[in-house]
């Protein structure tokens, strides 16, 4: 496959299936690339975007509606996983310990698992939570690539800005954080992001993360 054929398997993506628990999720074989974030950070609309489906990923005005891990094919041997969305507040506190469980033994017991897409809203980068992923992350040596989203809120100089303030505040983590402005709406950080996923899925010669 060459680098442009990402974007044929995006647009071709399909649900494959839920899973409430890590036990429940499809074989552990292939490779899966996992998008994580905030239950306002826009990661359904992201995902609807890259794969130009509307209803692929369930998005909605209500925040926390996520509560599943998603599954959707590309291939025979690839997919993407939309993982719960956390830190809203209107969840119970005992959901919200359920989903940081379930997160923590995917993300350190799949080992199908090549990256993480971790997606941050631009105007407030970098919080607890997404730091607690990162956390996870780096105890595995799993590469993470950062979606600073909605930056069509900000004009371009603000967004800039915020990108550096956010590469500054992540330069002394441990291993492969990578990071890049997003919009869903606008399409911006659409190529980029591409090309991150086709590094990971082994469809390309490797990125430099320089």
């Amino acid at each position: 496959m060459n680098e442009r054929s990402i974007h044929h398997l995006l647009i071709g993506a399909q649900f494959l299936t839920s899973a409430a628990k890590v036990t429940q999720c499809p074989t552990d074989q292939g490779y899966e690339i996992a998008f994580a974030g905030r239950s306002n950070a826009g990661k359904s609309s992201a995902i609807n975007r890259l794969t130009q489906q509307r209803q692929l990923a369930r998005s909605s005005k209500t925040p926390g509606r996520t509560q599943l891990l998603n599954f959707f094919t590309l291939d025979e041997e690839r997919r993407l996983v939309d993982l719960p969305g956390y830190g809203y507040a209107a969840v119970s506190q005992q959901l919200q310990a359920a989903w940081k469980r379930e997160l923590a033994a995917y993300l350190s017991t799949r080992q199908c698992l090549r990256g993480l897409i971790l997606l941050m809203d631009i105007r407030h980068p970098d919080k607890e939570l997404d730091r607690m992923l990162l956390d996870w992350a780096g105890e595995r040596g799993l590469p993470v690539h950062i979606l600073l989203t909605k930056c069509d809120k900000l004009n371009r100089g603000p967004a800039l800005q915020a990108l550096a303030r956010t590469h500054q505040a992540l330069a002394t983590r441990p291993g492969q954080i990578s990071l890049q402005l997003f919009s869903s709406s606008t399409g911006v950080g659409i190529e980029e992001c591409e090309a991150r996923l086709t590094h990971w899925l082994e469809l390309a010669i490797p990125l430099s993360d320089g």
